[in-house]
């Protein structure tokens, strides 16, 4: 028979110095490691750690009138350790860097070479002046920050695109009728995309018309198709981080709030030497059609 584990209940004194810790800027891992260093079982200890946080965070949202989060695409688990690979059906995909505030993950491998220039090969025909949405009409607009050219593929377009798009959603269980069709980008030297965030902007009147076609988008796949020279990495400001671009390696994020406190503001550094091409995948809260 398996021993009996005794009970250990989660006490006004623990949930007060979670707060405390959590106050403080101590980062939940960190939290879960000293607790479960001072004898908490660990399904106690995150029980107790997200049932606390999570009153926590929503008193704060009040008092700041943040919107209220909603579900978001989540790739690893809540807990029970970081792996270091992914085993998906048709591919294995490392975790190289994975950050909990913001939810920002590094994968290595999402895409093999050979997808990278077939991509690049089926966009190149078809790019254009980058646009980005005008979020006072619901349109699209050519921006001075966005300095790009690009396209977009439709969702199921072609099998390249049907397998990626199948492999995305089981890598972050997201349907994958609620992405977005996939969009390739190619910057030449000097080309950026300035800090920016990519939910819209609930306050800009044209939102509500963008919302229809699948509600608020809720994360992001950044794939890199090549390797450039020098530059083009996608910085994270509010983070000081920065994601270097190689070919064959996604960043995801999320962000369940469309509001500046998600921290997901990022942007697309300036190419120095050499071109960069990426494809981007957004994922909206419901099917976007």
């Amino acid at each position: 028979m398996s021993e009996v584990q005794p009970a250990q209940p989660v006490t006004p004194e623990l949930r007060a110095w979670i707060l405390e810790q959590a106050k403080a800027g101590a980062q939940p891992e960190a939290v879960l490691a000293s607790m479960k260093a001072s004898g908490w079982r660990e399904d106690v200890a995150i029980a107790a750690l997200e049932d606390t946080l999570r009153g926590f965070l929503d008193e704060r949202a009040k008092a700041a009138q943040l919107p209220p989060p909603v579900p978001v695409p989540e790739p690893l688990p809540a807990s029970g350790g970081m792996p270091t690979t992914i085993q998906l059906p048709d591919r294995e995909v490392r975790v190289v860097m994975a950050m909990r505030d913001p939810r920002v993950v590094v994968f290595g491998g999402l895409l093999s070479l050979e997808e990278c220039d077939e991509l690049m090969a089926l966009a190149a025909r078809r790019l254009t002046r980058s646009e980005t949405v005008q979020t006072d009409t619901g349109g699209n607009e050519v921006n001075s920050a966005r300095t790009s050219q690009g396209m977009f593929f439709d969702r199921g377009e072609n099998d390249l695109c049907r397998r990626i798009e199948a492999r995305i959603a089981a890598l972050i269980h997201w349907p994958v009728e609620n992405g977005e069709g996939l969009q390739v980008l190619k910057y030449l030297p000097g080309a950026e995309y300035k800090p920016h965030y990519d939910y819209f902007d609930p306050a800009q009147p044209g939102t509500a018309t963008i919302l229809k076609r699948g509600g608020q988008r809720v994360g992001t796949v950044v794939m890199y198709l090549n390797d450039p020279e020098v530059g083009g990495g996608t910085t994270f400001p509010d983070v000081q981080l920065e994601v270097a671009p190689v070919k064959g390696n996604a960043v995801f994020f999320s962000y369940d709030r469309a509001h500046p406190a998600s921290k997901t503001l990022h942007g697309g550094a300036p190419v120095v030497a050499g071109e960069k091409w990426v494809a981007t995948k957004w994922l909206r809260e419901g099917v976007f059609r």
